[in-house]
């Protein structure tokens, strides 16, 4: 093999980025090279052209990232692809992807900074999962009392998201286009229901009987409830008495309650 050929070379790079799995720099790949036999920097990137413009029309591509070079599959082929593996996606909340963008782009920012922005507290998990997943690190502290943790991305996170640097984040305009515009719905764009224009027009007017009305219909309500409750008591009453009769059946005369006659008197609640 040919290693001044860029040709040779670039099938060689081929087969250490399968091998290795993740991204490798410049640095990284030269380091695989004998002393004697390292290519220079220029004919690396010469090779790792080639590489390039081989899979062009192939299901895998070679892509640049944070930490170096990396052969991935094609981004379009991936909801094909991920059906090789049974365990779904994980989903993140958006919470968690607001706190990440909200890194991402105003970098470094502390805590305090994006509960200010979000207007609402920044659950502590969501910090620790960032963390975690090393998509973000705490680089220094700001000067201020209690000295906040300021927070940043990583190469990690890069890699993850396709990325060579923070330049290449899309513009906040371009994402605010993404988003689905809220376009508030007039009176006039729906027609209104008639059984619902005939409910409106019935209640108006009627604005000073309408806190009467609800007020019956709770008291309604608590009749109904008690109703039922006279009546389960009532069952309930019947029972012990049926129960008391059946007993007095299996007793001796003289072991009979003398008062037996008097029909009981069961206190009620």
């Amino acid at each position: 093999m040919n290693l001044s050929d860029p040709k040779d070379l670039a099938v060689l790079l081929e087969g250490l980025l399968l091998a290795a799995g993740k991204p490798l720099s410049l640095d990284q790949l030269s380091e695989l090279f004998e002393e004697s036999e390292r290519p220079e920097p220029g004919l690396l990137r010469s090779a790792l052209a080639v590489l390039a413009q081989s899979c062009s029309g192939r299901a895998f591509e070679l892509k640049e990232v944070a930490s170096g070079y990396r052969l991935q599959v094609r981004t379009r082929l991936a909801p094909w692809v991920g059906r090789l593996w049974e365990e779904r996606p994980q989903r993140y909340s958006r919470a968690m992807l607001e706190t990440l963008a909200l890194i991402a782009y105003r970098q470094p920012i502390t805590r305090g900074e994006i509960e200010d922005i979000r207007g609402v507290q920044v659950n502590s998990q969501i910090v620790k999962t960032l963390i975690e997943r090393e998509w973000i690190r705490v680089v220094g502290h700001r000067e201020v009392p209690g000295r906040p943790a300021m927070l940043a991305t990583t190469k990690a996170f890069l890699d993850h998201f396709n990325l060579k640097s923070l330049d290449e984040l899309p513009p906040l305009a371009e994402l605010r286009e993404m988003e689905p515009e809220v376009r508030p719905v007039q009176d006039d764009d729906l027609p209104v229901p008639a059984g619902l224009q005939a409910r409106a027009d019935a209640a108006l007017g009627e604005d000073a009987e309408a806190e009467p009305a609800r007020e019956t219909s709770f008291r309604s309500l608590l009749a109904e409830l008690d109703t039922m409750e006279q009546g389960l008591k009532t069952d309930f009453d019947d029972l012990l008495l049926d129960e008391l009769d059946d007993l007095d059946e299996g007793l001796p005369d003289d072991e009979l309650d003398p008062f037996d006659d008097e029909e009981p008197q069961l206190e009620r609640e």
